[in-house]
């Protein structure tokens, strides 16, 4: 080998950690550069609000954990010249999937898919007269169910799209929750009605009649369900249910859709219940609270204060604040709301963000 060659392979031995640690450092530089900053919605959670029936249609509000504030309209500020038109329809439902924030109006309006950090619009079923949509649960990454007011549809994630209708159930149905290999949806004539999550078949012989309010899951997985004078435990794995007498009736809401009036602890294996009351399920000023292995105390676990009461679903639970959430309006509809936040142990109120600028009708809280 003459000389020349072995320079140069010395050279290279040398060279070669040198340009490694050099491209190593540049990746990382990279990288660092590239991430994505926290996203302008991602400390805090959604107000989703039904809009004013021939005034304004819905919107979305966002309160912000670090500011302890909540801001109007972040959807139609985001997406300039979008909104939930018509003003005839309500927008009842969002809730969040993937990092996606999917809302649903009832009677003509859109279902409205959007990124879940910017309030970026990505996607959109666009409003008609035949539109009448309910809930939605993420089934995988490219599939999700809708319910209407006429049975349940597939959703096509990736080109938001509906499917052919599935067989079996039929009719209104309302609140969808997903566990293990189950997706319990809430029907209007059948109560809770369980579909497998391979193919949506009915389960037939898990139904449960009488059910008018769901879903809420505690920290062991079970769901939970509601009506009559009973509280409704199922597990999941089994699908058997166990019964619990609350002290008053629960009331439906199929005469003015709204998500459901429950909601769960994620620290304790406890369930909220709104005692609404009997016109459209909305109303009320009591919420119950039930600690799995006792019994329904008789008295509630928290009553609003006078001149208030629930709205929509009413109530919810933050998992970053352990605080239940509550939605409510002025007793006579008048201009006004408030979000309250109670803690989810004791009952205490914690704070109220209240605002009087106009009725925007909150349906429910959503949490990333």
């Amino acid at each position: 080998m003459n000389m020349k060659k072995i320079t140069t392979l010395k050279l290279l031995a040398y060279l070669f950690p040198v340009l490694l640690m050099a491209t190593v450092s540049s990746c990382k530089k990279d990288h660092k550069e590239t991430i994505a900053p926290p996203g302008k919605y991602e400390n805090g959670f959604f107000v989703v609000n039904e809009g004013s029936y021939l005034s304004v249609s819905g919107s979305v509000s966002f309160y912000d954990y670090t500011k302890g504030t909540l801001t109007d309209s972040i959807f139609t500020t985001e997406n300039l010249g979008k909104t939930f038109d018509p003003n005839t329809s309500t927008l009842e439902f969002g809730t969040v999937y993937n990092h996606k924030l999917y809302l649903l109006s009832k009677v003509g309006g859109p279902l409205v898919v959007a990124d879940d950090n910017s309030l970026k619009e990505t996607g959109r079923i666009a409003a008609a007269a035949t539109n009448d949509f309910r809930a939605f649960v993420g089934v995988d990454s490219n599939n999700g169910l809708v319910s209407t007011s006429s049975g349940i549809y597939p959703l096509n994630l990736q080109t938001v799209t509906l499917g052919t209708k599935i067989s079996g159930v039929s009719g209104e149905v309302g609140d969808l929750i997903k566990a293990g290999n189950y997706i319990f949806a809430l029907s209007k004539s059948s109560g809770v009605v369980v579909l497998k999550t391979s193919d949506y078949s009915v389960v037939s012989t898990a139904t449960i009649a009488g059910m008018v309010v769901g879903f809420a899951r505690t920290p062991d997985g079970a769901i939970w369900a509601a009506g009559g004078t009973q509280l409704v435990r199922i597990d999941p794995a089994t699908l058997k249910a166990q019964t619990i007498t609350v002290p008053f009736t629960v009331n439906d809401r199929w005469g003015a859709w709204h998500a459901g009036s429950i909601t769960a602890s994620t620290t304790e294996n406890a369930v909220y219940l709104a005692n609404n009351n009997g016109l459209y399920d909305s109303g009320g000023t009591d919420i119950y609270k039930y600690t799995s292995g006792t019994s329904v105390p008789s008295t509630p676990f928290i009553t609003l204060p006078t001149g208030k009461s629930l709205y929509g679903a009413g109530i919810a639970y933050s998992a970053k604040l352990n605080q239940l959430i509550v939605n409510a309006v002025n007793s006579d509809y008048s201009v006004g709301t408030d979000l309250y936040f109670y803690n989810a142990t004791s009952g205490a109120i914690i704070k109220d963000v209240a605002s009087t600028k106009k009725s925007y009708y909150p349906a429910m809280s959503v949490f990333h």
